[in-house]
């Protein structure tokens, strides 16, 4: 099945106001940049975002804070972002801020198919608040649920026509977990090639996850905080 969509205004298009979805990427490395810039030109508001952190005042999620278009942010780190601290502290964000191994599993129980799963992160914390536990072996674990994400927007390395992708380096971090999680998965690549065409053995993401897929262009691939060692 040929799964190709002209750019990120096409693979985009029907998400719809007050949609959850899931946005790939570890800080700003690995995030799907077209998808998140069409997201930002179409407007679509009260989104409820599910990702490892909300990027930066001007770039990734930070663009969506900045047009009022997320209603509510599922997160694990969002240190580096002013607004979406004011809008926090102000009221105009929701927030729900989780571990993040317990953000990776309830991305992969979606994709597994499993309502819950039981975790011993966050017991006896703000966290474990108005959730379910339950005592194994003498330990105490929270029961928590897996995502419902009406889309996942991923961003790989190389893709295919069929939707194969293969993800480089550590951009290979939440992506191919919420691919596997969306009801509706669309997937930018650098490199689009035809079905057949890549290894199997290297594909880390199988077709059978993925609806729609496109080639991004003019990827910025901006490092969140540069360090460098100090010339001697």
């Amino acid at each position: 099945m040929n799964k190709l969509v002209a750019n990120a205004d096409e693979a985009i298009k029907d998400i719809h106001d007050g949609a959850v979805i899931m946005l790939g990427g570890f800080g700003l490395c690995g995030i799907p940049e077209n998808c998140i810039t069409a997201l930002v030109k179409k407007g679509t508001k009260q989104l409820t975002c599910i990702s490892n952190n909300a990027g930066v005042d001007d770039f990734g999620i930070g663009l969506m804070l900045q047009t009022k278009q997320v209603k509510k942010m599922i997160s694990s780190y969002v240190g580096e972002n002013a607004e979406f601290e004011r809008q926090l502290l102000s009221g105009e964000l929701e927030v729900e801020l989780i571990p993040q191994g317990t953000l990776a599993t309830r991305c992969m129980a979606a994709g597994y198919g499993m309502p819950a799963v039981f975790t011993p992160a966050g017991v006896g914390t703000e966290v474990a608040e108005g959730k379910e536990t339950r005592v194994f072996d003498g330990k105490t674990y929270l029961m928590e649920y897996a995502f419902d994400a009406d889309f996942a927007i991923v961003k790989a390395w190389k893709g295919d026509t069929h939707g194969n992708l293969i993800f480089k380096d550590t951009a290979r971090n939440f992506n191919p977990m919420m691919a596997m999680a969306g009801k509706v998965t669309i997937a930018e690549v650098e490199e689009l090639v035809p079905a057949g065409t890549l290894d199997p053995n290297h594909i880390h993401t199988p077709g059978i996850y993925v609806h729609r897929i496109f080639q991004g262009s003019d990827y910025e691939k901006r490092i969140e905080q540069r360090t460098i060692r100090k010339k001697a």
